[in-house]
């Protein structure tokens, strides 16, 4: 509550429960259709709907009567310390120098005037407040957080296709790729050029051996004549 404490809001909780389901419905009834209402209507809705949220936004989640309520300025605020007073709610309050710690079940001396210094005080409170909510509903044996994190034999079971799939890729990249026409018809040539080589070096002598016998046959006549 940052704008009025209204008086009975927390002892008269009954009418404030009802106002706050006003509220809401005043909230449904502005964001849905309003075809049906005319313009003056709207507006009237829309000016009610604003002072509602004044008073009663902070608090129209709240569901109930607190345990626990947390004071800035202890003046200002008297009226909300006495209805806690009244129902037994604990008061933890922050305490200048020109305020009294009657009806403070936990004093806090503090500066409460700079807003850096009332800022942290409200982050540092809520922080508890949630860590004692968690801390509750753990005792409790609600499972915290069940579906931001699922348990790990759902993330096991979610990873195990993964690798099954992922198994036939390293067998293709380990096998050895099928040879090409390429490096077929290389490997033919590297072949042929062996057997070509003991082809023609036999063949040498044979022709000159074929020319040598031949010389001797090609006479010329007058040698012919003289033998």
């Amino acid at each position: 509550v940052n704008h009025r404490w209204l008086g009975g809001m927390l002892t008269n909780w009954k009418t404030i429960s009802n106002s706050i389901k006003r509220f809401k419905a005043m909230e449904e009834q502005l964001s849905g259709d309003t075809a049906g209402l005319t313009k003056k209507e709207v507006l009237q809705l829309t000016r009610q709907r604003d002072k509602f949220e004044l008073s009663l936004g902070g608090i129209r989640d709240m569901g109930g009567i607190p345990d626990v309520m947390f004071v800035i300025d202890a003046n200002k605020e008297e009226l909300a310390i006495k209805e806690a007073n009244t129902l037994g709610i604990p008061v933890v309050a922050i305490l200048d120098s020109n305020v009294s710690p009657d009806g403070i079940a936990f004093p806090i001396p503090a500066n409460d005037d700079a807003s850096r210094a009332i800022r942290l005080y409200c982050d540092a409170i809520g922080a508890a407040a949630t860590r004692g909510n968690q801390s509750g509903a753990a005792a409790r044996g609600v499972d915290l957080g069940a579906m931001d994190e699922p348990p790990a034999e759902a993330v096991l079971a979610e990873t195990e296709p993964e690798v099954a799939v992922a198994e036939p890729e390293a067998e293709t990249t380990v096998a050895d790729p099928a040879p090409t026409p390429e490096v077929v018809v290389a490997k033919a040539k590297a072949k042929a050029k062996p057997e070509a080589a003991v082809d023609e070096v036999p063949a040498e002598p044979a022709v000159e051996e074929t020319v040598a016998s031949a010389e001797p046959v090609a006479d010329t006549p007058d040698e012919a004549a003289a033998a």
